[in-house]
């Protein structure tokens, strides 16, 4: 790096010598900001001058493939749901457990690599959830046995549970401020991957089921082998391979993402997790490792952080002597006890003012009831198509063709989700209201008729404002919090919404057990609970500078 582009950053004195206090540590944007936010703020202006370079396009794409991943499980148990009961033979009620054990994983999955990921880092979780995905989810195609099944479900749904807390997070970390409407546009694999696991099923699921369609002669469903007499004809597992093919498929798509975030691209680690954490000389590493790979140049130094520090220090051993989030070297050198101080005070940050306070606890009802109503509708929805359709003589196979036209309607729902970020008076909480409203009605409206042209535009209809809500809010979430608390923020508020997902399948299976309506009902009310937390939000952190 040559002088004349450190002088830049670190400013000059009256005789044309470069030094850090003019340049940094008298910024007035840095009044008020702890030592931590002044660095973050360095971090976010090295970054801005890079724009969207081609580091950070990678990153984008691997962290979608993470958001595919989500959804490309939760919408497979719903797709082979009806194959899987048919052969197993267990009850319509019992079905609701697959959906809450897989449902489990991601609660555990949410909450554990969203507080790791602040713990050890950005960089094993995101390629460990992947890994763990792809390994468990190539085993689900082979047990014949429910208890089976729904183990390697949990497992399954633990490593993708940490996906998007996770896969949000880095994104934001290492994009340019300007360009976070894109946060929003990570959903966008979200419905790929509904439809890539709609795709195959419609491939795989009717053309390798039981009977003709999972038929018996009679017109009527093959019964499970364990429902009827020997040697009469039943639906057992070699006539039945449609879901094990899909199960091992995807698990074959998930090995090959860890591949490419493992092998082909190395990741480097988040500079403002490293920055909390008081390493400071390695923020700037990675950072001229993403210009070098961007082919910029970075401006950023160790001397600019170490001003910083200096000054920082100087006023803090004049106030208390504590170390201090954020404090380099100090920080690192500080005992035992201080640390652990100094993570309690970053826990403390999702409480720290009654503002906060009414942010994060709003964030968590809308968490709870979002996936309340769209895990009722992601597991549930399919089989209810089915069963509707059935009434008004659709075959199977056209209803799986049906669950794909709906399904690509969720990207265009994203693509308007991140619009929105850009529309004035607009945003990203009135985008929130009104999609998440529109959800709702699509719902209630969905239970009170019953053509096939009703039921695809309807289902269109919830699938694109339920793609477009979620795209917002997901994207937005991470954008709240700071980073030394953002993996943590946005894991917990999964944590919560899994959480309501485990129970909400039981009620909505047993509701269908006896009306097929009452499910969605049921989903339409929480997610009116979710437009009313958004109009509470605070104003004040939709759209706020990210540290």
């Amino acid at each position: 790096m040559d002088d004349k582009k450190g002088a830049g950053i670190l400013g000059e004195s009256p005789d044309g010598e470069p030094t850090v206090y003019n340049g940094v540590v008298n910024d007035p944007e840095m009044d008020g900001l702890t030592l931590y936010e002044k660095k973050a703020l360095l971090v976010n202006r090295e970054l801005d001058s890079h724009g969207m370079g081609k580091y950070q396009w990678y990153i984008f794409f691997l962290c979608g493939m993470g958001y595919m991943i989500d959804l490309l499980y939760a919408q497979a148990f719903g797709l082979i749901a009806p194959a899987l009961q048919q052969e197993l033979g267990f009850s319509t009620p019992a079905l609701g457990n697959i959906f809450s054990s897989f449902n489990a994983g991601l609660c555990a999955g949410a909450f554990v690599w969203g507080v790791l990921v602040d713990i050890i880092g950005r960089q094993y979780a995101f390629n460990l959830t992947v890994l763990i995905t792809s390994v468990f989810g190539l085993c689900l195609g082979a047990p014949s046995n429910y208890d089976g099944i729904l183990v390697l479900t949990a497992f399954v749904g633990f490593g993708v549970g940490g996906n998007i807390p996770i896969d949000t997070t880095i994104t934001l970390e290492f994009l340019p401020q300007n360009r976070r409407f894109l946060l929003a546009l990570l959903s966008i694999f979200q419905p790929i991957g509904v439809v890539v696991a709609s795709g195959i099923a419609y491939g795989f699921v009717p053309k390798y089921a039981c009977g003709t369609g999972g038929l018996g002669a009679d017109g009527e469903p093959l019964k499970a082998c364990s429902q009827v007499a020997e040697g009469e004809a039943c639906c057992d597992k070699a006539s039945n391979m449609g879901w094990r093919y899909l199960m091992f498929t995807l698990g074959a798509i998930c090995l090959f993402i860890f591949f490419l975030r493992f092998v082909v691209f190395r990741f480097q680690e988040s500079p403002k997790f490293l920055l909390y954490r008081g390493k400071d000389e390695k923020a700037v590493q990675v950072l001229h490792h993403v210009a070098k790979f961007n082919g910029r140049q970075c401006d950023l130094t160790m001397e600019v952080f170490a001003a910083l520090t200096d000054k920082d220090s100087s006023i803090a051993s004049a106030e208390s002597g504590k170390p201090v989030l954020g404090g380099g070297a100090k920080q690192l050198e500080s005992s035992f006890a201080e640390k652990v101080k100094i993570e309690l005070a970053r826990y403390k940050l999702l409480f720290a003012n009654p503002l906060i306070a009414r942010l994060t606890i709003l964030v968590w009802v809308t968490y709870m009831f979002d996936y309340w109503g769209f895990s009722i509708a992601g597991s549930l929805l399919p089989q209810i198509l089915l069963q509707k359709n059935r009434e008004i003589e659709v075959s199977t196979e056209r209803t799986y063709r049906n669950y794909v036209i709906i399904y690509v309607c969720g990207i265009p729902g994203v693509m308007l989700g991140a619009l929105m970020y850009g529309v004035p008076l607009v945003g990203r909480q009135w985008g929130m209201v009104v999609s998440s409203a529109l959800m709702a009605i699509s719902l209630f409206l969905f239970s009170a008729i019953n053509t096939e042209a009703s039921n695809v535009g309807l289902n269109i209809m919830e699938y694109f404002f339920q793609s477009m809500f979620n795209a917002i809010l997901y994207g937005w979430t991470p954008e709240a919090y700071p980073a030394p608390i953002r993996g943590t923020a946005c894991g917990v508020a999964s944590f919560w919404g899994r959480l309501f997902s485990i129970v909400s399948p039981l009620i909505g299976a047993h509701l269908l057990a006896s009306n097929a309506n009452g499910p969605l009902y049921l989903a339409g009310a929480g997610v009116f609970v979710c437009t009313i937390c958004i109009i509470f939000m605070p104003r004040k952190y939709m759209g706020a500078k990210s540290y």
